[in-house]
Order: C-alpha cells, then structure tokens, then sequence
C-alpha cells in the first residue's frame, strides 16, 4: 500500500499540469522569500498540490474538472483544516493571468502569524 501510494506521487510529479509547473518554479528551492514548499506532498490520504509544512500551509490548484466535484474539495479541505492547515485554492488560469497576486496572497498566509 504504502508502495504504491509512494509511485502514485511520484507518478504525480513527473506529469504535473502546467499551472502546476509554473507555479513551482517561483515556489521551489526557497524562492518565495525562503519558504520551503513540496510538491505532490501526501498529507494522509490525501496528495496536496504544495504544501509548506513550516507553516502548514496548503496551495491547491483548481483545474475545469473541480467544477464538478466541489463537495470532495470541501471535504478535503476540512479535513486538512481539521489538521491544523490552512489551504488556499486558486483557479489554474489565475496562476498565469495573476502570478504575482497568487505570489502575493501566498506570501501573506505564511506571515500571517509572525
């Protein structure tokens, strides 16, 4: 199980969309203001788009397909919630239209605290 839990992620990573991919090049390598973030991280049972488990923070992606299955995500985000995680969705059309405002909310959420 834990097997092929582990390949599914990984089967994840290697065929991200491309919203996913553009996002994570301002992201990765501690480039939004020395953030450490993953990518396709499990948070049992589910596999979060981002993740910046310093600061639990979630960044979901959303595709034409969540149009139709806005109850899972709910679910989803309240049990990741219920996790002590704050998520934050964004439409893949708002990564390229308005990557800095995304940049710019993201970065708001993990100062939110200090």
């Amino acid at each position: 199980m834990q097997k092929l839990m582990r390949d599914h992620v990984r089967e994840l990573r290697q065929n991200s969309a491309p919203a996913e991919r553009h996002l994570w090049h301002f992201l990765r390598a501690k480039r939004l203001k020395g953030y450490k973030f993953r990518r396709q991280h499990l948070v049992h049972p589910f596999v979060v788009d981002f993740v910046c488990l310093e600061k639990k923070l979630v960044v979901e992606l959303d595709g034409g397909q969540h149009v139709d299955q806005g109850c899972y995500d709910e679910k989803r985000t309240l049990f990741l919630q219920s996790k002590g995680y704050t998520v934050l969705r964004f439409w893949n059309d708002r990564i390229f239209k308005e990557t800095e405002a995304v940049l710019s909310q993201i970065l708001f959420n993990l100062n939110k605290d200090d």
